[in-house]
């Protein structure tokens, strides 16, 4: 961590509030002008939007994350977390992920931590359930859905054949019914190459408590989305929730009870709670609550933006309108929150957020999606492989960088002429079991060895120190 003079620019989250922001104000800002920071406990950005594809193997995970410090090399990255924020004195404090915590001094703040998954005190739910926040669970994911296709072939067990053949998802918004769609396409391609699993062995379960999917996209594209999942064999539960899964024994409000291995929580996001720490002014639901200028209210010297904050929909035209936590707003906002950071530093005025909701995308699996695109007062919708066309499009050129755009882009183009890969790194998540397991025993017999080897030689110098004191007593 470098000291400056300079005033200092903190940016609190490197997702993609953080990075784009902090990317326009160095694009803007006079050499030598001010100090950017950027402290986040990944050294990396992620683009949730590609995390269902991820799981499903049709993009490479690491094709998913952008490095913080490649894609803002004049910033100053800092690896760990903001654990509290003294406004008085204008000072972070920073819990690096090793080493004693420090304060660090800024002039200006941003808070760009995002959301986290939102959840419920539902018995067995932290033990057994998988998130889809972050490309680990992404790769988790797939790899544990492939290790039960693993268990199913070759156990003569039907029990733990069923637990194992059965995947709930609980969530059907962008994130659940995009999720279940990919990975039901990666196990019905993985059964080509099982002999004792075929698709119909297969249980699939999609659970909301609300009356309907999707409904980002509108009532009649989340009712199309709807018999389309049913269509391919998936069970969808609407007005339902889930009230336990202790030991993998899911028990849904309906009734239903279903022993599983796998089970998937996408029922929506929180603000980070680390929030409640930093003294900002918060609303209902606990975001940052900010004007339309993307300032959190109360302050000249502190911005929030995407999924942390409350911002008002002006294009809306009615109170309380509030803009919705996804990537479409994310990108505006972090733009402009940069350029009204840079015009604080100046001392000129801010500009107010204003964006029309221009629509959603969202893939279903492999030639499938919905879309529904808004250009002013009319609504075009599209579903089938048109849509998922449009949804490959407009993230594939929405994900940072050009060398992000690329890379997917070609893995794309690579998907139409090659099979899709289905073998389970699953050892990756324990990569010195193998090596433990290895060395554990030779390390036990080492240590016996040596203990037997002290206790002989504690013989040896008892017996050596009674000789000598008959020796003594003889002269």
């Amino acid at each position: 961590m470098s000291t400056t003079e300079r005033p200092r620019i903190l940016v609190v989250g490197g997702g993609y509030v953080g990075l784009y922001a902090a990317r326009r104000i160095l694009k803007k800002m006079r050499y030598g002008e001010a100090t950017v920071t950027v402290v986040d406990p990944r050294s990396y950005m992620t683009y949730q939007p590609f995390l269902p594809e991820a799981a499903a193997g049709n993009i490479s995970p690491r094709h998913v994350v952008v490095p913080l410090r490649r894609v803002l090399p004049r910033a100053e990255v800092l690896t760990g977390r903001v654990s509290t924020i003294d406004q008085d004195r204008k000072v972070a404090t920073v819990v690096p992920l090793v080493g004693d915590a420090y304060e660090l001094p800024f002039d200006y703040l941003i808070i760009a931590l995002g959301a986290v998954s939102r959840t419920f005190p539902i018995p067995g739910l932290a033990e057994h359930g998988i998130g889809m926040k972050g490309v680990e669970e992404a790769i988790g994911l797939r790899n544990h859905v492939l290790e039960q296709l693993d268990k199913a072939d070759s156990t003569q067990d039907e029990e733990v054949r069923r637990k194992a053949l059965t995947f709930v998802f609980v969530g059907g918004g962008f994130a659940g019914a995009e999720t279940i769609g990919e990975v039901e396409d990666l196990a019905r391609d993985a059964t080509k190459y099982y002999t004792n699993v075929k698709r119909e062995d297969m249980r699939f379960i999609l659970v909301d408590a609300a009356d309907k999917i999707l409904p980002e996209v509108g009532p009649k594209l989340g009712e199309w989305g709807l018999e389309h999942l049913r269509k391919r064999g998936i069970e969808v539960y609407l007005k339902t929730s889930m009230k336990s899964c202790v030991d993998g024994r899911v028990v849904l409000a309906n009734g239903l009870e279903v022993d599983s291995h796998t089970i998937v929580w996408t029922a929506g996001v929180k603000p980070n709670p680390a929030l409640a720490h930093f003294g900002l002014p918060l609303g209902p639901r606990g975001h940052v609550d900010t004007l339309p200028s993307l300032q959190v209210k109360g302050t000249d010297y502190i911005w929030a933006a995407g999924d942390n904050a409350q911002v008002p929909d002006l294009a809306a035209g009615r109170d309380g309108a509030w803009c919705p936590p996804n990537a479409q707003h994310a990108l505006r906002q972090a733009r402009l929150l940069g350029d009204n950071v840079i015009s604080g530093l100046r001392g000129f005025p801010q500009r107010d957020y204003k964006h029309a909701n221009k629509g959603a995308v969202a893939g279903l699996g492999l030639h499938k999606g919905v879309a529904m695109i808004v250009m002013g007062k009319l609504s075009i919708k599209l579903k089938g492989r048109l849509a998922w066309y449009m949804h490959r499009g407009y993230h594939g050129l929405a994900v940072p960088t050009w060398n992000r755009k690329i890379r997917i882009f070609a893995e794309w183009t690579l998907g139409v002429f090659l099979k899709r890969e289905v073998v389970s790194l699953g050892a990756i998540q324990h990569p010195r079991e193998e090596f433990y397991e290895a060395a554990a025993p030779v390390t036990a017999e080492a240590a016996q060895e040596s203990r037997a080897n002290e206790g002989q030689g504690g013989k040896r110098r008892a017996r050596a120190k009674a000789e000598k004191a008959v020796e003594k007593a003889r002269a």
